[in-house]
């Protein structure tokens, strides 16, 4: 069961880094047309689209101020869940 445990927070792990990781590289906007980070930047897009393009389309469009609040919701509502599951396998 530990291992387990330790799996499900792992990969919860990799997808909050994958959220954050989205969020710096709209702050940064790296040269699309460079292959390394067009691959890059593809992968962390697709891995995170799933989550937190139905968290954005339930919020008001244009956010507060103008900000994308889907990444805080998701990495709260990805720590709830993560709980959640630790709490059933243990």
């Amino acid at each position: 069961m530990y291992i387990l445990a330790r799996t499900i927070s792992a990969i919860f792990e990799i997808l909050n880094l994958l959220i954050i990781g989205r969020v710096i590289i709209s702050w940064v906007r790296p040269n699309p047309g460079d292959m390394r980070w067009r691959k890059v930047i593809k992968f962390i897009y697709d891995i995170t689209e799933p989550i937190l393009g139905p968290i954005r389309e339930l919020l008001p469009s244009g956010g507060i101020l103008g900000l994308d609040l889907s990444p805080i919701i998701a990495l709260f509502a990805l720590s709830i869940i993560r709980n959640f599951l630790i709490n059933i396998v243990i």
